[in-house]
C-alpha cells in the first residue's frame, strides 16, 4: 500500500511539473508558414468558449484548470451559462480528442473599461482539472519583461468569421493566420482616424491587410514561438472589422498582467517565459507623418457603430 501512495504521489508531481516545463509545447504543430485550417492539434491551448451552447469567443489554457481570455467577452457572470471546450477542431460536432468543462469561478480584471477597452483580460476556472494530451495543452504566457519588437512573426487562432461579412461555416477547422507585430507607436499613429482610440501600452497591436484577428475570434492567443516553445504575447481584443488596411488587431498586453494573473490562480503551474526579439526595434525611432484628422468623420462611426453593437447585441468588435 504504501510503494502504491508513492506512485501516485510521484504520478501527481510530475503531472504539476509537466504543466510548469512543456507549456507552450504542440508536439503536432509542425508549421512553418501560413495557412487557412490548423491541422487538428496544431494549437492545443485553444479554447472555443461557449455561452448558452453558442461560441461567442476563444480563450487559452494556461493550466489544468485555468483558462484565459478577454474580459468583453464576460457578458454575464452566470456560471452555469458557461462551457469551455479543449481539443475542440469544429464548431459542428465533437471530436474523440474533444473534453469540455463548466465553469466554477470567473474573474474579470477589475480595472476593465468596456468602453476604452483597458485591462481587457479575464480568468476562467475549471470545474475539474483537464488531463493533457498532444490535443490539450498550456501554452506559455509572455513574462513582464518580454519584448515584442514591430514586425515580430506571430500567429492569431480561432473560429471568427473569415471576414466582415463571411461566417465561417460550423464544419470548418480552427483557423490560423501568421502576422506581424504591428509597434505601439505605428499603431496609435494608425487609429487616429478612430476616433475615442488610445493605444497604451497594456496593449499589442498585430495584423495587415486581409490578415488578422475578426468578430468571433475575442479571448483567443495572440502566439509567437522561441525556440521550441509558443509564448502568448496577446489576447485579442478590438479593430475595426475586419483586417482592414491600416487599422491591425488590438491584443491585451499579456506581459503587463503578469503579477495580476499570478495573484488570482494562486499556486496553479502557469508558466511565464520571457520572449525576446532580435535586431533593432524599428518602433522605438518611429514618427508620425501622417494628417488623418480630415478622416476622423469617415472612420469614427464605423469604429462606433460596432463598440454599440457589443453593448447592445453582444457582438463586440472581436465577437
Amino acid at each position: 500500500m504504501a510503494a502504491w501512495i508513492l506512485l501516485v504521489c510521484a504520478l501527481i508531481t510530475l503531472q504539476a511539473v509537466y504543466a510548469l516545463s512543456d507549456c507552450g509545447v504542440a508536439p503536432l504543430n509542425t508549421r512553418i508558414v501560413g495557412g487557412q485550417n490548423a491541422p487538428a492539434g496544431s494549437w492545443p491551448w485553444q479554447v472555443s468558449v461557449h455561452y448558452q451552447s453558442s461560441h461567442i469567443c476563444g480563450g487559452t489554457l494556461i493550466s489544468d484548470q485555468w483558462v484565459l481570455t478577454a474580459a468583453h467577452c464576460i457578458i454575464k457572470n452566470s456560471l452555469k451559462a458557461w462551457t469551455l471546450y479543449f481539443g475542440r477542431e469544429t464548431q459542428a460536432w465533437p471530436n474523440t480528442h474533444e473534453v469540455k468543462r463548466s465553469v466554477s469561478q470567473v474573474i474579470v480584471h477589475p480595472n476593465y473599461n468596456n468602453y476604452y477597452s483597458y485591462n481587457d483580460i479575464a480568468l476562467m476556472k475549471l470545474s475539474s482539472p483537464v488531463s493533457f494530451t498532444d490535443y490539450i495543452r498550456p501554452i506559455c504566457l509572455a513574462s513582464n519583461s518580454s519584448q515584442f519588437y514591430s514586425s515580430t512573426s506571430c500567429w492569431a487562432t480561432g473560429w471568427g468569421k473569415l471576414g466582415n461579412y463571411e461566417t465561417l461555416p460550423a464544419n470548418a477547422p480552427l483557423q490560423e493566420v501568421q502576422i506581424p507585430v504591428i509597434g505601439n507607436k505605428q499603431c496609435s499613429c494608425d487609429y487616429i482616424p478612430a476616433q475615442d482610440v488610445i493605444i497604451t501600452q497594456k496593449m499589442i497591436c498585430a495584423g495587415q491587410q486581409n490578415k488578422g484577428a475578426c468578430q468571433g475570434d475575442s479571448g483567443g492567443p495572440l502566439q509567437c514561438k522561441e525556440g521550441s516553445k509558443w509564448i502568448q504575447a496577446g489576447i485579442t481584443s478590438f479593430g475595426v472589422p475586419c483586417a482592414l488596411a491600416g487599422f491591425p488587431e488590438v491584443y491585451a498586453r499579456v506581459s503587463e498582467f503578469q503579477t495580476w494573473i499570478t495573484n488570482q490562480v494562486a499556486g496553479a503551474n502557469v508558466g511565464f517565459v520571457t520572449f525576446t526579439s532580435s535586431g533593432t526595434d524599428t518602433d522605438s525611432s518611429f514618427v508620425c507623418c501622417s494628417n488623418n484628422s480630415g478622416n476622423s468623420a469617415k472612420f469614427a462611426p464605423e469604429l462606433g457603430f460596432f463598440i454599440f453593437s457589443v453593448k447592445m447585441l453582444l457582438d463586440r468588435i472581436l465577437v
